[in-house]
């Protein structure tokens, strides 16, 4: 990797150029002007109880798109920094990745629901006759849809880093600030900018339980497109339904042209090889940035602030002089950290212990691992399935950017559509056929799901260096072994990251695909997912409770025995 690929703030200016003031100036002034409305809006007085009127008239929607897309970006803006954070932390110190990475296990096998419940009183009465507490609750409940996708693809970016880069870094006394900007960001940039894009397209899922919030006994729609779908379901117009989809479309499209792909095509230069890439991606509006003058005078404005502070956090000795020599560590720290983390799981064990004696019995524990037996052998072959169909699809899009350019804006808008619409159909279909619902309920469990497998595949494969495409080419490998010897390893540090968060994903949609209702008919799946579902129907809290503690349990121990050996594997063997 150059030098030039491992400065990151220097590499913002590239976006810069000749005269188009006159086209890009008017933009952005009327995008401001937009956005300063919808922010307005936002943080316009409300009293809890005041009914926010949602239309159904399609000319309502690109507003109600614009305040949807603004909460998505803002929770994507605080899952990034989230993810960085995170990353950061479990990677450099080892008392935190103990337990930041079964933190994380548990936040993402618990409900997006759960974390809404929870947060909307609390925002409200942070702010009280407000709407912003009721938006920030709603945008909570997006970042917790984005997060945990984004923070594993930061955490096995700064994990995979090469052994020579470290060295490298280590032996110039890059100080941690430093080497942040300089080599672990740039070097997972392009993987964690897939994610990215991920995590928006999932949101989309999580839309309408985000924008139709029920708080003290009543209902709260914030006007967004997740809000316009619920209002449609209710009143079970079809065509209304119709017009929000084309809305989301035209949303992912916008957001693709606009914000992901110029980015995709700028990142391009922090791939980690020597010659220079042939198949970066290409954008319009980056190439439009590049001839605007007032473009490189604000980005050379942020680029020297950026330089500043990594030039002022630089350390004072270099590789050579004494005190870089380490410094021997007390264990002492380390222990005592261990030992508190210790008591606190006993802690927590024997409240657990005291909660099932008192409250649920053995028995019903008993029950439900059963249950969760059954929904872990169906994200298991759901995983097997959706793996063995899109690690082909994703290893040709990937190493074919015609075809990634082409193919990028529809995946986004497929990970986007929400899979629950597709429920009431397939509710008709298995009475229609009178099937089992034991085994024809499972695939909607990986509907919304399987993307985080796509889009992890097609990031590993972008990344692929170009001299090792030619080496391959020039062997003439056959398929067999061009599979096993050089594209299945290339991909595998960024698959584990995809089934990771797939899996965990397919686990918390058990809950809503195990229990399907519509109108009078309802079909149940045996499972926890049904569990969960039928015990919060019923108001049953210590059972509720009892099942997701359950599937936490499953979550974090097929994370520790399976996933966390195969990032261990890639760390030690599979990466460049």
């Amino acid at each position: 990797m150059s030098r030039q690929r491992l400065f990151f703030p220097r590499l913002i200016v590239e976006a810069a150029g000749n005269r188009w003031d006159w086209v890009l100036l008017p933009l952005v002034l009327a995008l401001l002007v937009l956005l300063g409305y919808a922010a307005e809006q936002m943080t316009r007085p409300y009293q809890l109880g005041e009914t926010l009127p949602i239309s159904l008239d399609p000319v309502n929607l690109p507003y109600y798109l614009l305040r949807t897309t603004l909460r998505m970006f803002i929770a994507l803006g605080v899952s990034l920094v989230f993810s960085c954070v995170f990353a950061v932390l479990a990677t450099r110190y080892r008392w935190a990745e103990r337990t930041l990475v079964p933190l994380l296990d548990i936040l993402q096998s618990i409900p997006v629901l759960g974390f809404l419940s929870i947060t909307v009183t609390a925002f409200i009465a942070l702010f009280p006759g407000n709407l912003l507490g009721v938006e920030c609750a709603a945008i909570f409940a997006i970042f917790t849809s984005q997060a945990w996708n984004m923070a594993f693809s930061a955490y096995q970016g700064f994990r995979t880093v090469p052994a020579e880069l470290s060295e490298a870094a280590k032996v110039f006394r890059l100080s941690a600030w430093q080497r942040f900007w300089r080599l672990e960001l740039p070097f997972s940039m392009p993987g964690l900018l897939w994610n990215m894009m991920m995590s928006m397209s999932g949101g989309w899922f999580f839309v309408v339980a985000s924008e139709a919030i029920s708080v003290s006994n009543q209902s709260i729609k914030l006007p967004g497109v997740g809000s316009y779908i619920s209002v449609a379901i209710e009143h079970r117009d079809l065509g209304a339904i119709a017009w929000a989809i084309a809305a989301m479309l035209v949303g992912v499209m916008l957001y693709d042209q606009l914000f992901f792909r110029p980015l995709l095509a700028w990142a391009d230069k922090f791939r980690f090889e020597e010659t220079g890439s042939g198949t970066a991606q290409q954008s319009w509006l980056l190439n439009f940035l590049q001839r605007t003058e007032r473009m490189r005078r604000t980005t050379e404005a942020i680029a020297r602030l950026l330089e500043r502070s990594i030039t002022a956090s630089r350390l004072r000795f270099d590789g050579t002089s004494i005190r870089a020599r380490p410094d021997a560590k007390s264990m002492m720290p380390q222990r005592v950290w261990d030992a508190a983390l210790a008591a606190l799981v006993f802690y927590a064990v024997w409240i657990l212990i005291r909660f099932i004696h008192s409250e649920v019995g053995w028995s019903e524990v008993g029950h439900v691992f059963v249950l969760g037996c059954y929904t872990m052998l169906r994200v298991v072959v759901l995983i097997v399935l959706a793996a063995l169909v899109w690690i082909p699809v994703g290893v040709r899009i990937g190493m074919n950017p015609r075809l990634a350019d082409r193919s990028q804006a529809v995946i986004q808008f497929l990970a986007a559509f929400p899979a629950n619409l597709m429920f009431p159909v397939a509710v008709l279909a298995l009475v229609h056929f009178k099937l089992n619902p034991n085994i024809w309920l499972s695939p909607l469990m990986i509907l919304g799901t399987q993307w985080y497998l796509l889009f992890n595949v097609i990031a590993g494969a972008s990344t692929v260096p170009t001299e090792l495409r030619y080496a391959a080419q020039n062997l003439r490998l056959a398929s067999s072994l061009k599979w096993r010897r050089y594209l299945l390893p290339a991909i595998f540090p960024s698959f584990v990251t995809g089934a990771i968060t797939a899996s965990g994903g397919s686990w918390n949609a058990s809950i809503v695909a195990e229990y399907v209702t519509w109108g009078d008919t309802t079909l149940k799946a045996e499972g926890i997912g049904s569990y969960i579902a039928e015990m919060t129907a019923a108001g049953d809290f210590p059972r509720i409770a009892l099942g997701i503690a359950v599937m936490c349990v499953f979550v974090m121990s097929f994370n520790h025995f399976i996933w966390r050996r195969l990032y261990k594997m890639t760390e030690d063997r599979l990466h460049f």
